[in-house]
C-alpha cells in the first residue's frame, strides 16, 4: 500500500514495534542497541561534511562579511535570552509543582555514577571555551566535533569569500560535492526506521516501564514544561513574524519520529537543515544558526538541567534560597553550553552544577538514572525545535525567509496529506 512509502509511517510502526518487543521480550530488546547506534553513526558520518559544505556555501553566496558577522551576532544572543527564558520557566514550575516532595532516597534503584561525579567536579570550563577553536582542522571532522566544525567552516567560507571571481571555481565545485552527500542521507535515511526501532525497544527492554512509577511526577512535570515552553514561548516566537508553529512541526514530524526513537537530536541534524532550507530559509542563515544552536541553544537541555537540580533539593530537604536559586540559573547558564560536546552530558553537566552549588548531595544523581534515558527524548525533541524556530525567526528577521516557497511548500504539504488520507 502507497502509505506504507511514507517514511514517517515506517518510523511510527518501527517505534510501536520498539515498544512492544521492549515490554514482551526486555532481554532480547536490551541487545538491540547496536540497531539505533547503527543509524547514528552512518547520520554522523555525513554531518561534519554537510555543516562545512553548507556553511561555506552559505557565506560565499552571502558575500557581504559584515553580514554574516550580523547573523551570528543576534543568533548568540538569540540563543542566550531564550536559553534563559528556559531556565526560569523550569525553575518557576519546579518550585510550584515540587516534583521531589514524598520521594524516598530508598524507593528508587540507583547505580553506578561516578563516573559521572569524577568528570563532573573535573570540568575545566575555560578549557571547554578554549576547544571551541580546533587545533588541528582534520582531527575535528575525524572526531565530528560539530563546534569546531562550525568555527573552522566560517573561516573557510570568509577565505574562499575574499579570493572573489577566482574563488568561483571551487565554489561550484563544492555545491556538487554538497549533492553529492545529501544523496548519501537520503539513501542513509531508508535505515531510519531500523534505527528508531533499536533504540527503543532498547530503552524499554534496558530499563523497563516499571522504573518510571517513583519517579512519575518529576517526568510528568518536565514533559508538562518542555510542552508549556514549545507551545507558549517558541510559538509567539513565530506568531510574531505570522508564522504557524504546527505547521512547521508537521513539515518536521519525520525528524521528530527519528528524534524520539533514537533519542539523538544529531540524527536529525543534517535533514533539518535540509528541510528549513526548502522551506524559506537562506542557505546562510541556516548554516549559521542551526550548527551553532547544537552547542548554545539546547533548550530541552537546559529545561531538565534546572528542574533536576531543583527536584533532587525538594528530595533531600534542602531549602533553596532565592540567592541559590539564582546562583543555579547563573551556573546553568554557563555549564549548559557544553553539554553537547560532552558523552553522558546530562549527567556530567548536572555533577558539575551540583558540585559548584555545594548545597545538595551530588550521590542524588542516582535517583535519576532509570528515567534518564526516557527523558532524554523530551530534551533531544525540545532542543531540535528550539533550534528550528532559531533559524526561522533569524531568517525573518534578516529578511532571508522566501515567504512565497513558505507558502507553496505547505501547499504542497497539505495536497499530499489529502492524497495520502484517501489510502
Amino acid at each position: 500500500m502507497k502509505i506504507f512509502q511514507n517514511l514517517t509511517v515506517r518510523v511510527l510502526i518501527a517505534i510501536t514495534l520498539g515498544i512492544l518487543t521492549g515490554y514482551f521480550f526486555p532481554e532480547t530488546a536490551s541487545k538491540l542497541r547496536p540497531l539505533g547506534e547503527l543509524f547514528i553513526n552512518l547520520i554522523k558520518m555525513v554531518i561534519a561534511p554537510i555543516i562545512f559544505l553548507t556553511i561555506v556555501l552559505g557565506i560565499s553566496n552571502m558575500g557581504d562579511l559584515k553580514k554574516v558577522g550580523r547573523v551570528g551576532g543576534k543568533a548568540l544572543l538569540y540563543f542566550e535570552i531564550v536559553t534563559t527564558g528556559a531556565l526560569i520557566i523550569g525553575l518557576i514550575l519546579a518550585n510550584v509543582i515540587r516534583p521531589g516532595d514524598g520521594v524516598q532516597t530508598n524507593a528508587v534503584k540507583g547505580g553506578d555514577i561516578s563516573k559521572y561525579t569524577e568528570q563532573g567536579a573535573g570540568m575545566d570550563w575555560t578549557e571547554f571555551f578554549l576547544h571551541i577553536v580546533p587545533s588541528n582542522a582534520i582531527k575535528a571532522f575525524a572526531e565530528g566535533d560539530i563546534l569546531q566544525v562550525l568555527v573552522f567552516s566560517i573561516l573557510f567560507g570568509i577565505g574562499l569569500t575574499r579570493m572573489g571571481e577566482s574563488g568561483k571555481p571551487l565554489i561550484q565545485t563544492f555545491e556538487r560535492i554538497s549533492k553529492v552527500f545529501f544523496n548519501i542521507l537520503n539513501v542513509v535515511m531508508v535505515l531510519a526506521p531500523l534505527g528508531a526501532f533499536g533504540g527503543m525497544a532498547f530503552t524499554i527492554g534496558k530499563y523497563g516501564l516499571s522504573t518510571l512509577l517513583p519517579l512519575a511526577k518529576l517526568m510528568g512535570t518536565v514533559y508538562a514544561t518542555m510542552f508549556l515552553f514549545i507551545f507558549v514561548v517558541l510559538g509567539l516566537l513565530l506568531r510574531y513574524y505570522k508564522i504557524s508553529l504546527w505547521a512547521v512541526l508537521k513539515f518536521i514530524k519525520e525528524e521528530l519520529l527519528i528524534v524520539l526513537g533514537t533519542s539523538s537530536s544529531e540524527s536529525a541534524l543534517p535533514q533539518i537543515m535540509d528541510k528549513l532550507e526548502t522551506l524559506g530559509c537562506s542557505r546562510s542563515v541556516v548554516g549559521l544558526v542551526i550548527p551553532a544552536g547544537y552547542s548554545f541553544n539546547l533548550d530541552g537541555t537546559t529545561i531538565y538541567l534546572v528542574m533536576a537540580t531543583v527536584f533532587l533539593a525538594q528530595v533531600f530537604g534542602v531549602d533553596l534560597t532565592l540567592g541559590q536559586e539564582l546562583t543555579i540559573i547563573g551556573i546553568l547558564m554557563i555549564t549548559s553550553k557544553g553539554a553537547a560536546g560532552v558523552t553522558g552530558s546530562g549527567f556530567i553537566v548536572l555533577a558539575s552544577t551540583l558540585t559548584a552549588i555545594k548545597v545538595i548531595p551530588v550521590e542524588g544523581l542516582a535517583l535519576l538514572l532509570g528515567v534518564d534515558r526516557f527523558m532524554s527524548e523530551a530534551r533531544s525533541i525540545t532542543n531540535i525545535i528550539g533550534n528550528t524556530v532559531a533559524t526561522i525567526f533569524i531568517a525573518n528577521n534578516e529578511n532571508e525567509f522566501d515567504r512565497e516557497r513558505y507558502n507553496q511548500v505547505l501547499r504542497k504539504q497539505n495536497k499530499n496529506e489529502l492524497a495520502e488520507y484517501k489510502y
